[in-house]
């Protein structure tokens, strides 16, 4: 196999995998009724303050019919809800219910263990080289398929990792 091929099958099976591995751990009995689509929605209404819809929809960097569509079918299912801003009639905000932030904190709590179990297998070398390289390869794909528009939810890594 070439390097070209080998890093292609790697990053297609991390990838692969890394969508089923989340799926299997944060669909479980308890959360059986969304999807993982579903949790990310959650996890981007987050916990602190509501959000409006066009700053949700720019984390998610999906447009406002297909957040819609999500967003009414959490509100049916007790995750989220729908508050209209006191200042501003027209604005709706979105805010987990209490149902909609322990699926945060479940989402959350995988990721940490995530991270700390991968971590926990590397030198600081290691990982000062993951972090490293994960950097760049985030930059080469923001870089090449970011749309360019000032409203990119896309993250600049080399300011994360400075």
């Amino acid at each position: 196999m070439t390097l070209e091929e080998t890093l292609n099958d790697l990053l297609v099976n991390l990838f692969k995998d890394l969508v089923e591995i989340e799926g299997r751990c944060l669909i479980t009995d308890e959360f059986e009724d969304i999807t993982v689509n579903d949790m990310h929605v959650i996890e981007a209404v987050g916990v602190d303050t509501p959000r409006n819809m066009k700053t949700v929809a720019g984390l998610m960097n999906v447009t406002m019919g297909t957040l819609t569509k999500s967003v009414d079918g959490l509100c049916r299912k007790g995750y989220v809800m729908r508050e209209r801003s006191q200042e501003d009639k027209r604005v709706i905000r979105l805010k987990l219910t209490d149902r909609g932030r322990h699926a945060f904190y479940h989402h959350e709590a995988f990721h940490r263990q995530m991270i700390e179990n991968v971590m926990a297998q590397l030198s600081e070398q290691e990982s000062d080289l993951l972090i490293r390289t994960l950097s760049k390869l985030a930059d080469y794909f923001r870089d090449s398929y970011s749309d360019g528009s000032e409203d990119s939810q896309f993250l600049d890594w080399k300011e994360v990792i400075e």
